[in-house]
């Protein structure tokens, strides 16, 4: 069993070592391989972390791109565990790169990675290291002047229960407000019941003038199909460059459709039935293309 000869280890042998528990020190080598992996690549895609990075509402760091490939896909919600659902639940942080392909503090100059606690500020992104943001405590950024409160200070991918236990709040908080991750308003609130109550409407402006004016029904009804956009099907990018790419190539995949139909080619394959019936051998696919000889000719 041991490849040596044959040797054959008891079972006593094998088990009277119980598994032993991590040390302290294995655990913190273990969580400092985790900060430097999270601090350095994309979660998922894996790709080195490079500007414009963005953030979410738990301090974990993508890269935008991602995000945005996620969000044209439909895969956010599912890739982030159902933290980001828009580009609203993410906030573009602005590091100042140290010279070296880090980031560094911008008011205390210390680097910011693995090992030291960081944080950035909502709405406007930028990051500093926790002890700047304990010796600047305010109301405004120190780089922009904007106004932020304490709770929209997030820490970078912290493993503290405060921390973690804190932002939960904040989600729930902000959720129950309207409100996203960036402190903009969610979609799907009001507006977007006002554009669902103007869909429902039939009634259209240049409708209501054609009726004052007493025009006829069918020049009414001719108005209403020329104002109102024929109804496309259903699909599930957001994105409206996206959408418009792809209303463009289903219409032009009929237009080829169309005109492969029209082809003489493909038409002559298939017999028409308002043709007049052709009569004699000559119809016969046995004597087609040669003519019978009439009777008494030579053979």
């Amino acid at each position: 069993m041991g490849n040596d000869g044959g040797s054959i280890p008891t079972r006593r042998e094998l088990v009277k070592e119980a598994a032993k528990n991590p040390t302290t020190a294995q655990l913190k080598e273990t969580q400092q391989e985790q900060q430097l992996w999270a601090w350095t690549y994309d979660p998922i895609t894996r790709k080195r972390l490079a500007a414009p990075v963005v953030a979410d509402a738990t301090g974990r760091l993508y890269n935008k791109d991602t995000i945005l490939e996620l969000l044209v896909g439909g895969q956010a919600e599912k890739g982030t565990n159902g933290v980001v659902t828009s580009l609203r639940d993410v906030v573009e942080v602005k590091f100042e790169e140290d010279g070296e392909g880090g980031w560094k503090c911008p008011v205390t100059g210390a680097k910011l990675g693995p090992g030291t606690k960081a944080a950035y500020v909502v709405p406007c992104g930028h990051a500093f290291s926790g002890v700047a943001i304990k010796e600047v405590a305010g109301e405004r950024c120190v780089t922009c002047d904007e106004a932020y409160a304490a709770e929209d200070v997030i820490p970078i991918l912290s493993t503290a229960e405060a921390d973690i236990t804190r932002l939960a709040s904040r989600r729930q908080a902000l959720k129950e407000k309207g409100l996203t991750h960036s402190l903009k308003k969610a979609s799907g609130g009001e507006k977007s019941k006002k554009r669902k109550k103007r869909e429902a409407s039939p009634e259209t402006p240049s409708q209501a003038t054609i009726s004052e004016s007493g025009a006829p029904d069918e020049a009414i009804k001719a108005a209403n199909e020329t104002a109102q956009p024929k109804p496309v099907e259903h699909s599930r990018i957001n994105n409206a460059a996206t959408a418009t790419l792809t209303a463009k190539v289903m219409r032009e995949q009929e237009v080829a459709k169309k005109r492969r139909l029209d082809n003489k080619n493909v038409a002559s394959l298939f017999s028409n039935r308002d043709a007049e019936a052709h009569h004699g051998k000559s119809a016969d696919f046995m004597t087609r293309g040669y003519s019978v000889p009439a009777a008494g000719g030579k053979r």
